[in-house]
């Protein structure tokens, strides 16, 4: 409500993370969704027709639509609470491919899929948590502080792809300097390491 005009993709997550001002014209961008595309495919090129998130927030429904811009038709969401899925179900329907979204347990147990994304706390992710990624050839976890994660050890011990929350982050930052600025060609290496050189003075 408080800005003029939103893009099409901010419509579509219903969320805008970036204000670019021209004049006293204010615009809401998303750049989370485009983001996630960007950290996928920098660390996988195949397939990824079959989907599981964990969590139903913001995050899930950005990674949601990604996916679904990627191709993928068949996203399984595993949440606590059902009617948190509200958000996610709604932006699928907004997506022109209108992806299949089921809503289960976390508790369910795993159901087979091409990749994984965890946007559920680091402090969540038990064994439980770890046994919905088996099925996944990718897993993608959202968070990047404190990093690993237990989901991000799992996929590296068992020589899983792993998408890491900073890939997400700095893919994402990407956008919204070239946005701020007018520039094009921003380094994803320079944010990347200025957010592990930023993560590191946290200790």
């Amino acid at each position: 409500p408080l800005l003029d005009a939103v893009t099409a993709r901010a419509a579509q997550a219903a969320a805008a993370n970036t204000l670019v001002l021209e004049g006293r014209h204010r615009t809401g961008h998303n750049t989370d969704v485009p983001g996630a595309v960007a950290a996928l495919r920098e660390r996988y090129d195949g397939p990824l027709d079959r989907a599981v998130i964990l969590g139903g927030g913001a995050t899930a429904t950005s990674t949601m639509l990604a996916l679904a811009d990627l191709g993928c038709a068949d996203v399984t969401l595993m949440v606590r609470d059902p009617t948190r899925a509200a958000e996610v179900l709604a932006a699928a329907g907004r997506h022109p491919r209108r992806p299949t979204v089921t809503v289960r347990h976390l508790t369910d147990g795993p159901v087979d899929a091409d990749v994984l994304v965890s946007t559920i706390p680091a402090s969540a992710q038990d064994d439980a948590a770890l046994a919905l990624a088996e099925p996944a050839g990718v897993v993608f976890d959202v968070v990047y502080d404190p990093w690993p994660t237990p989901m991000a050890r799992f996929a590296d011990a068992t020589g899983r792809v792993l998408v890491a929350g900073l890939d997400l982050l700095v893919h994402q930052a990407v956008l919204q300097v070239e946005l701020m600025t007018g520039a094009s060609g921003v380094p994803v290496d320079l944010l990347r390491a200025a957010g592990r050189e930023a993560l590191a003075a946290r200790g």
